[in-house]
């Protein structure tokens, strides 16, 4: 006797959502203000004559469509339809520079790309760099494509799908073929390709809807914040649609006061984001003089929120700010910060102290340690801090094109690259980082990479770049450059100098300071650590 042999693929997910939750809404509101709304129902044939659609384009099995898009009901068609037919889901970066997009586009061969016509311009830069050479198609998520575009083979999304069934024979699948593609923001070098399976997937989604997770079910109407161009949204679009939660899109830019609105206007329970959004979130609810009774908890991950923010969300709103911890590599959901049954009766200082803080405790299916130097593992204890190193079903073995690599031990580990320490309870708590990069708003900004451009500036003969900390993104990348003799730089002409380098607009620094020498530890490397203690203030 046995179980049935189902593959863990995506059409066990997506199809379920239509058929039990036909009525369920999706909403979209767009940087205009409107509102588009429908039905799973109606997302259901939609995504159906997509997966028609991509066929019509001739693409071959495992062909990676590429989507450069703000969060909203189309991109979520895109999430379904493209790896229910057997291909590839690459979202892409909106806030990478052109000259990095255009690496990645080459780099994961896509054959088309979906564009939202508002990023028209920012894709023509991607062309101008030779990055769309081996692109077949350019579809704008439109009614129409919109006039003056310089783009070559160019097609409307609505026109395209128009024509097709609503309905769509499903697929056999093998489980572990690709299903969805994320590139890491490139903390050292060039960004690193992610490739996750069906079988990753469906994992992930069903562990986030846990209890011990999103929590996350039919009754919810669920608002992921971070974008869907980034770490799939938390993988909030893959565990929403099976579970029938309603879903609800802010498209575009952040505007904290518009968000609140439609928390508010569309009854969200669950919502998920980074602190620099939280913390303008929180603004806002001041502002508004009320809170959002319908929210159970609000998910924060990307960077570990400040205690004052979370003590607010409980003392000014009611709401329960809950730390999440993952990586682009983990697909990305790894741990949440729920307390114990055993926890119930504490107080919220204790409780702060001991959960609060805390990356949280790994999800069923993902196993962690922390390792010192020599590659031990050291004991949870509260104090012994360490490497940290994570495996699991949707983590990843590889970066694609490489085999392995200094980021996967030889016995089946993937190292994080976060110092950590473990408490005997089992939680863990992000201590540092093992190499020195800016975390500016969940994204994160290469140090090495910006020294290396600004030393290229004539004016300059070194530079050191380290993180400091800001209120409303987290950390900010500070620039401390030594100058050449009888020279002068103006913050202003390095962030022209960093922008022609091919850094994105939000990467460049808000501040620099002149050196007359870059301290230096005893094997001769930048001591950071000391220009933090210097500059931090």
């Amino acid at each position: 006797m046995a179980m049935m042999d189902i593959p863990l693929n995506s059409w066990l997910l997506f199809d379920h959502g239509p058929r039990y939750f036909h009525d369920t809404e999706v909403v979209t509101r767009f940087p205009d203000g409107s509102r588009h709304r429908y039905t799973y129902a109606d997302f259901g044939r939609r995504a159906q004559q997509l997966m028609h659609a991509l066929d019509a384009l001739a693409l071959p099995p495992g062909a990676r469509v590429a989507t450069l898009a703000w969060n909203g009901y189309r991109h979520l068609e895109a999430y379904w339809a493209v790896p229910c037919t057997g291909r590839v889901l690459h979202t892409l970066n909106v806030r990478l520079s052109a000259d990095e997009l255009a690496y990645i586009v080459k780099h994961a061969d896509d054959r088309v790309v979906l564009v939202d016509a508002d990023l028209l311009p920012l894709l023509e830069q991607v062309a101008e760099r030779g990055g769309l050479a081996g692109v077949d198609h350019v579809v704008v998520l439109a009614d129409r494509v919109p006039p003056g575009t310089t783009l070559p083979d160019t097609l409307a999304y609505e026109e395209l799908i128009a024509a097709q069934p609503g309905t769509y024979e499903p697929r056999e699948i093998d489980e572990r073929s690709p299903l969805g593609l994320c590139y890491t923001s490139g903390t050292t070098g060039r960004p690193k390709g992610v490739v996750y399976t069906h079988r990753s997937t469906m994992l992930h989604a069903l562990a986030g809807s846990s209890r011990a997770a999103m929590s996350i079910g039919p009754g919810d109407a669920v608002l992921p914040v971070v974008p869907m161009f980034h770490a799939n949204a938390w993988g909030l679009p893959y565990t929403a649609t099976p579970y029938g939660a309603k879903q609800v899109f802010f498209g575009g830019p952040l505007d904290q006061a518009a968000l609140v609105e439609l928390m508010a206007d569309e009854r969200v329970t669950v919502a998920a984001g980074v602190p620099t959004v939280w913390m303008a979130v929180a603004d806002a609810l001041a502002a508004r003089g009320g809170g959002l009774p319908d929210v159970r908890h609000l998910l924060c991950g990307g960077a570990r929120p400040a205690r004052a923010l979370i003590d607010r969300y409980r003392t000014e709103f009611g709401i329960p700010l809950v730390q999440i911890w993952g990586m682009t590599e983990t697909s990305p959901l790894a741990s949440f910060a729920w307390p114990k049954e055993r926890m119930r009766g504490w107080d919220e200082e204790r409780l702060a102290d001991a959960v609060r803080g805390m990356a949280g405790l790994p999800l069923p299916g993902v196993q962690t340690q922390i390792r010192d130097a020599d590659g031990r593992p050291l004991p949870w204890d509260g104090a012994s801090m360490g490497e940290l190193l994570v495996r699991g079903p949707w983590v990843a073995d590889a970066y694609l094109g490489e085999e392995g690599g200094g980021q996967f031990t030889e016995d089946g580990w993937f190292v994080t690259g976060d110092i950590a320490t473990g408490s005997p309870d089992g939680y863990f708590v992000i201590t540092d980082r093992a190499k020195d990069l800016v975390k500016s708003g969940g994204e994160w900004i290469s140090s090495v990479d910006m020294e290396s451009a600004v030393m290229a500036m004539d004016a300059v003969t070194e530079a050191a770049v380290v993180a400091v900390p800001d209120e409303r993104w987290s950390e900010r990348p500070l620039v401390c450059v030594v100058l050449r003799d009888g020279a002068s730089v103006t913050l202003d002409e390095v962030r022209a100098h960093l922008e022609r380098s091919g850094f994105a607009r939000w990467q460049l620094p808000d501040r620099i300071e002149l050196v007359d020498a870059v301290p230096r530890t005893g094997t001769g490397k930048f001591d950071k650590k000391a220009l933090r203690a210097r500059f931090a203030s």
